[in-house]
């Protein structure tokens, strides 16, 4: 047992050997940049989480990256163009609206727009199915089958 709490505090302890970057900045606009710009730009790695986020190698490449770029006095725009060029639009968090975008956009939209129609056709046939008339032979036998299941439940609860 005291094995088992000794690997467990060993494996929870693996966090406190991870790495921690530290950038020294030449002024604070730039520091800011840099934080901006990290939580603006999505590792293709991991592509569910920013640059900032990411332990990736690519992600650790693209923050060294963006730091050697401010530090050379580029700006922001002219960073975020360069990723762009070369990466394409998905390096970015919140793609800008073109025709290649364009269906990151509007698709959740028609999607849902779909989804709704689909919810309304759906309903309208289930009443339309509830109303149409049964024949009383068919209702009859219904309920007789409804009458042998009940039977049958009800002797399976006494034995």
């Amino acid at each position: 047992m005291k094995t088992l709490k000794f690997l467990i505090l060993l494996m929870l302890s693996i966090n406190g050997y991870s790495a921690v970057e530290y950038r020294k900045f030449d002024t604070v606009q730039q520091e800011q940049a840099y934080k901006i710009l990290t939580e603006e730009l999505r590792c293709l790695v991991c592509q569910n989480q920013t640059i900032a986020d990411s332990n990736a190698a690519l992600a650790q490449d693209l923050r060294r990256q963006v730091y050697e770029m401010l530090r050379q006095g580029k700006s922001k725009d002219q960073i975020t163009d360069y990723m762009t060029q070369r990466y394409g639009d998905f390096v970015l968090y919140n793609p800008p609206f073109k025709a290649k975008t364009g269906l990151l956009w509007i698709g959740p939209i028609v999607f849902l727009l779909l989804g709704l129609v689909m919810l309304v056709l759906f309903s309208r046939r289930k009443k339309q199915l509830e109303e149409v008339d049964i024949p009383d032979a068919e209702l009859k036998k219904e309920q007789e089958k409804k009458a042998k299941v009940k039977g049958l439940l009800e002797q399976g609860e006494q034995s």
